[in-house]
């Protein structure tokens, strides 16, 4: 996802209703997410598909980490030459 740019990405209710239709193209071709605001204060975030999906992974795959690193804290954690022995047994079967 793009650097959000204030002067452009954020924008007014009444302004976004005017113009659907250019705010779509906008976030389509600059990959930006597009802040809707009213009465001064944010109310929403439109973002393309695609980038939502990339936000999505992203996530998924922090939450591994972090659960991970969980699991090594509490000494759930298996040693690499068990791990690989493992996966090799599972793999021949």
């Amino acid at each position: 996802m793009q650097r959000l740019r204030i002067g452009q990405d954020i924008r007014p209710l009444s302004e976004f209703r005017a113009g659907v239709a250019t705010f779509f193209k906008q976030i389509q071709e600059t990959k930006r997410p597009l802040i809707i605001t009213q009465h001064g204060k944010g109310v929403g975030v439109l973002l393309g598909v695609e980038e939502y999906e990339k936000m999505q992974e992203t996530i998924e795959l922090l939450q591994d980490v972090q659960k991970s690193i969980t699991q090594i804290n509490d000494g759930e954690g298996v040693e690499h030459n068990k791990a690989k022995k493992l996966v090799l047994s599972r793999l021949s079967n």
